[in-house]
């Protein structure tokens, strides 16, 4: 697996994530799901091309395992992938959630994502 993927065991871990993190990508899954097994590589993929440190993180949440987050955020399909800015849900491409294994809108919103990320980490070096 890939290390620039955060994997999610507890509320308060994606609630520090969320703190530490401008934009976060939440792929909410189980394991047991083989649509959730057939997107993991390209997920694994796109947080290795766009995580930023800091600015852009990638995370995983087995919802059997952390039922309670995937309650919280209203996850009934698998796999889901939610977006995060400052903690709060955010729509990206005009999409509030991906359900689904859908390689085309998730490599979509991870190049949006990534971008704004790479945009933020140039304002940041060019301010130091």
């Amino acid at each position: 697996m890939s290390d620039k993927i955060q994997h999610i065991t507890s509320s308060a871990e994606l609630a520090a994530l969320f703190s530490s993190t401008t934009y976060v990508a939440v792929d909410f899954y189980a394991d047991w799901c083989p649509p959730c097994k057939a997107i993991a590589p390209i997920y694994e993929k796109l947080a290795a091309q766009h995580a930023v440190d800091g600015i852009l993180a990638f995370a995983k949440v087995n919802v059997d395992h952390v039922q309670d987050v995937a309650r919280t955020h209203g996850v009934t399909a698998m796999p889901t992938f939610l977006f995060f800015k400052d903690g709060r849900q955010v729509a990206v491409n005009g999409q509030k959630m991906i359900q689904g294994a859908d390689p085309q809108s998730l490599g979509a919103a991870a190049l949006k994502l990534g971008g704004l990320a790479q945009k933020r980490a140039e304002a940041a070096a060019a301010a130091a």
